[in-house]
């Protein structure tokens, strides 16, 4: 029996495993392997809103283990580390535990395809002093450290005498960025109602950094000022321009010299894929992406690629497809088609990317965006409430792609029930 190796159980290697395992592994046409660092799934585009507690990640955590033995493929835990392409295995560095100790040692595990999903890290540019000082939105462990930092800040001005400014600075105006920082205006105002002293969306300092012109260079230029006019209304200082050169524990040192204070310092300024992808012995770009053909197929027709991973051209525009979750969302069903097609013999689809639009959620503030392709047949500006009910279907698809339509609209009833009897705010 043919094994379909999977690495990365992101947004778009999840669901490959899952339609492929539909579609092979339940028939005992092919054997379908799914493996992952981590043993439980969160949508990434979540993180910020773990990161501010207004999502529980224990709540909307998917284990793999489970979702496998439910949906025909298999789950083994562990980290790529290497790939041995002459013998077909994927190299899986030891696993430890918290103290050290090795609860699994490195192994090798084959495969007759592979397919490489591992999404995207921060990429700080090596800027000084950026991964000593700042914490980067990467992973659900990143974010809920994130979660504990500003809950102890928050005491600590709570225990003040007299009300005093939390600051907290943002590098990157991109959609993490700004959808972060009124993400805390909205936990400010939820920690003040639930009686916390000294602590208002007033005392919160949201200090929101970019290079470039403009926030959000992704939408276009009308959207993008609405944005930062919501923004400024809420009290972010919007800081466009701006070129940090250095990161100390102070804040954030800038091409003139001067120092953006912040004692909760954020990076999410741009995308990479993991460092080690360039020592596979396989064609990378400079973001260390696995460069791809229009089949997603790398150089060795055995192995493929999707998601923040993988560089792959647009036809349409001649540059390569944006990492966007969208954008893994397509390769995984493309993925589906092409694997079922080499798995016969027939000849792979290409794949062809059909950009829908950008949305950005100002937490319940509002949502701006943009809808384009063949989703409105040109390209459409939305705002507020018909922008967010928008924003919330991205996330019910990708729930759909991996559980279907029944069950995804009994999450969505639980979601709402969740709403009523738990706290507006992930407290601890």
């Amino acid at each position: 029996m043919q094994r379909i190796v999977i690495v990365g159980g992101g947004a778009g290697g999840l669901e490959l495993a899952t339609q492929l395992g539909r579609k092979l592994g339940k028939k005992n046409k092919a054997e379908i392997l799914l493996i992952d660092a981590n043993p439980t799934h969160l949508w990434k585009p979540l993180l910020h809103e773990v990161a501010t507690g207004a999502l529980d990640s224990g709540i909307d955590e998917l284990n793999y283990r489970a979702h496998g033995k439910k949906h025909g493929f298999q789950f083994q835990i562990g980290r790529m580390s290497g790939l041995n392409r002459e013998d077909k295995s994927v190299v899986l560095s030891a696993m430890l535990d918290d103290s050290g100790e090795e609860v699994l040692p490195q192994r090798t595990v084959s495969y007759d395809t592979l397919v490489i999903a591992l999404g995207s890290v921060t990429n700080d540019f090596g800027t000084a002093g950026a991964a000593d000082h700042c914490i980067f939105l990467d992973s659900r462990l990143q974010a809920e450290r994130f979660h504990k930092l500003l809950l102890n800040e928050f005491l600590r001005c709570s225990n003040a005498d007299e009300p005093r400014p939390l600051e907290v600075a943002i590098v990157g105006a991109g959609a993490t960025g700004v959808e972060l920082s009124a993400e805390l205006y909205n936990t400010a105002e939820i920690m003040a109602a639930y009686g916390l002293k000294n602590v208002s969306p007033e005392q919160l300092k949201v200090r929101l950094i970019e290079a470039g012109t403009r926030i959000l260079p992704a939408l276009p230029p009308r959207l993008s000022a609405a944005a930062k006019r919501e923004l400024e209304a809420l009290g972010v200082e919007v800081l466009t321009d701006t070129k940090v050169t250095r990161v100390t524990d102070k804040g954030f040192i800038n091409d003139a010299g001067e120092t953006i204070t912040a004692a909760i310092r954020v990076w999410a300024a741009g995308v990479k894929a993991p460092e080690f992808m360039a020592t596979l012995g396989l064609e990378t770009n400079r973001a260390n992406q696995l460069v791809v053909n229009a089949s997603l197929q790398t150089e060795d027709e055995s192995i493929f690629a999707l998601g923040d991973c993988c560089s792959v051209i647009d036809k349409a525009t001649g540059k390569p497809v944006p990492p966007r979750a969208q954008a893994a969302h397509q390769q995984s069903s493309h993925l589906v088609n092409a694997l079922s097609a080499r798995h016969k013999g027939k000849e792979m689809p290409k794949f062809v990317y059909k950009d829908k639009g950008s949305l950005v959620s100002l937490s319940r503030y509002s949502t701006v965006g943009s809808l384009m392709g063949n989703l409105t047949k040109g390209s459409m500006m939305i705002e507020g409430r018909l922008a967010r009910l928008v924003y919330v279907s991205l996330y019910r698809l990708h729930q759909v792609a991996l559980h279907g339509y029944w069950h995804t609209l009994l999450l969505s009833v639980v979601g709402h029930i969740n709403k009523v009897i738990r706290p507006r705010l992930k407290l601890h």
